[in-house]
């Protein structure tokens, strides 16, 4: 499998109304009271965002846009660049200037790239289990409501890949779906005579004859194997035999990708890398 390269940045005007809103839960009606009582006006100095533990950086785009947020007046120089691999120690970024304001915008700037460093270094995790595959490692829409683009942007930097953003971006049929409009074949047939040709559509199935069924009747682009074993996985791309996409979800653990990957899905999806990353140690130092 190839390797990725880090994706472009989001443009700033994106992610300004999360890093807004943020800053203003912060600083609360009434500002950095602290650091208004404390630091005379007109002190300056020069704060270092570092690593303390290894993984791969994201949200340090965010981070910098917090800081300038607050004070347009900042410098802000980059060390490092989101997508980059990190070891304690590792400079990340300088801020240079007003010390309040440095201070008003540390919190908001640590808890965006320490959130979002902890989805990617997950990410690298599991994309390492694929190592020597074709399966790429994607996301789901299991991600903390409003920062969806955030974390999605951060399994980026992890160098996976992802699903989709929304409910408008695809048809996925699941279960439920299929139960209440009356199986697999009638959802199926739905999409051959409503769907538009730009949209794909994937559907969900958790047994091998329900996957008989879908490539029986045909309509769809992928497959969602849910909860499978890997025993039928390996079957189940066998019955395909590259006629659909073939996507494996359903506890997708670290431990279990080597595994999953070597079945020869194209996909592996889990909500696992944004709901439960835990934060990576950064710390602001002045």
């Amino acid at each position: 499998m190839t390797p990725r390269s880090n994706p472009s940045p989001l443009p700033d005007l994106i992610l300004e109304p999360l890093v807004r809103a943020a800053l203003m839960e912060d600083l609360g009606t009434y500002g950095d009271i602290t650091t208004r009582t404390v630091i005379p006006a007109g002190t300056t100095y020069a704060a270092r965002l570092n690593a303390r533990e290894p993984g791969v950086v994201s949200g340090l785009q965010i981070a910098a846009l917090a800081f300038r947020l607050v004070d347009p007046a900042l410098k802000i120089t980059a060390h490092k660049t989101d997508g980059d691999t990190i070891t304690p120690g590792d400079l990340l970024m300088e801020i240079t200037g007003d010390a309040a304001s440095i201070l008003s915008g540390e919190r908001v700037a640590l808890n965006f790239a320490g959130r979002m460093s902890g989805i990617a270094t997950l990410t690298a995790a599991f994309v390492a289990e694929t190592r020597g595959t074709d399966t790429r490692v994607t996301c789901t829409r299991k991600t903390t409501p409003g920062l969806r683009i955030v974390e999605k942007q951060a399994v980026l930097h992890g160098g996976g890949f992802n699903h989709r953003f929304s409910l408008s971006d695809a048809i996925l049929i699941k279960d439920n779906h299929i139960a209440a409009a009356g199986g697999i074949r009638p959802v199926l047939q739905s999409v051959k005579a409503q769907a538009s040709h730009m949209i794909r559509c994937e559907i969900e199935v958790d047994r091998l004859d329900q996957l008989a069924e879908v490539l029986d009747e045909g309509g769809a682009d992928v497959v969602l194997l849910d909860n499978m074993d890997t025993q039928t996985l390996a079957k189940a791309v066998e019955m395909t035999a590259g006629r659909m996409v073939l996507e494996a979800s359903g506890n997708m653990k670290l431990d279990r990708i080597a595994e999953v990957a070597a079945t020869g899905v194209a996909y592996i999806s889990s909500g696992a890398l944004t709901h439960s990353a835990r934060v990576l140690d950064l710390g602001l130092d002045f």
